[in-house]
């Protein structure tokens, strides 16, 4: 592919085409060393997610928080403006494309696993693979894009729990992990307890907050406390029923001896 070519090539976008069939890349390690931005969505790729290609993305693998958008003109790359969906709408970023770390492989008929180095992209900031055919679980090591503000893995065929890890996205704003096939509990605390339902829709699974299925922890909370409620009615009824007993044994002794 010629545009690996391109050594300075921070912005690629292909988005809304007909390409299709496999990406492959011809072994150059120094193929977009400096791609910040990449929309490949709404094509017919086939194959697995390009984990070769995703390899060469150093940009994408360092933060500098020092780094400010060049006044340079020659960095001018759009003249007016991108479209970039994040966080479920649609925003115009202008200028500083090379800034908004993004791949958007959404909307294509991508298969096989979710390859876990994408994990070492850590300046990543938008990733969506929504709506394609990937399979198996959620990498663990997607817990540590601690950049990434929107995650959609929405649409596929994806299976397991929910990586723990994720409970440290700390700028995560939008997780969409709706229909597939993932189970057990939602992970707690941070982020998590700002998704909504709507976040984990179509996973019959999946239990924990926002959802009204328990975890099994909280469901052995609730049977521990329960058990613990009926020993206590059981025990307030003993200490009852020897108290009636203790009086009417003392009524008749009285009785008896009145008698008498």
């Amino acid at each position: 592919m010629w545009l690996g070519t391109l050594p300075e090539l921070r912005v690629l976008s292909l988005k809304s085409n007909k390409l299709h069939g496999p990406i492959r890349t011809l072994g150059n390690e120094n193929i977009y060393p400096e791609l910040r931005f990449l929309d490949l969505s709404f094509n017919a790729f086939t194959g697995n997610l390009p984990m070769s290609l995703f390899q060469h993305f150093k940009a994408m693998k360092k933060i500098d928080p020092s780094k400010k958008a060049p006044s340079d003109e020659r960095y001018g790359y759009y003249e007016n403006s991108i479209a970039v969906v994040t966080k479920g709408l649609e925003l115009e970023v202008v200028r500083i494309l090379f800034l908004y770390t993004t791949i958007d492989l959404s909307n294509n008929k991508f298969e096989g696993h979710i390859p876990s180095m994408i994990g070492e992209l850590i300046a990543l900031r938008v990733l969506n693979l929504s709506h394609n055919g990937l399979q198996g679980p959620i990498p663990q090591s997607l817990g540590c894009l601690s950049s990434v503000e929107s995650l959609d893995l929405s649409g596929n065929h994806l299976v397991g729990e929910i990586p723990p890890q994720f409970a440290s996205l700390t700028s995560l704003e939008i997780l969409n992990l709706s229909y597939n096939h993932l189970e057990g509990c939602i992970p707690q605390g941070n982020q998590f307890h700002t998704f909504e339902n709507n976040s984990y829709e179509s996973n019959d699974g999946l239990r924990g907050f926002s959802l009204s299925r328990g975890c099994d922890n909280s469901t052995s909370e609730k049977t521990y406390a329960g058990s613990a409620l009926d020993e206590e009615s059981n025990s307030e009824f003993l200490n009852d029923f020897w108290k009636a007993a203790l009086i009417t044994g003392l009524c008749i002794g009285l009785s008896i001896i009145y008698i008498s």
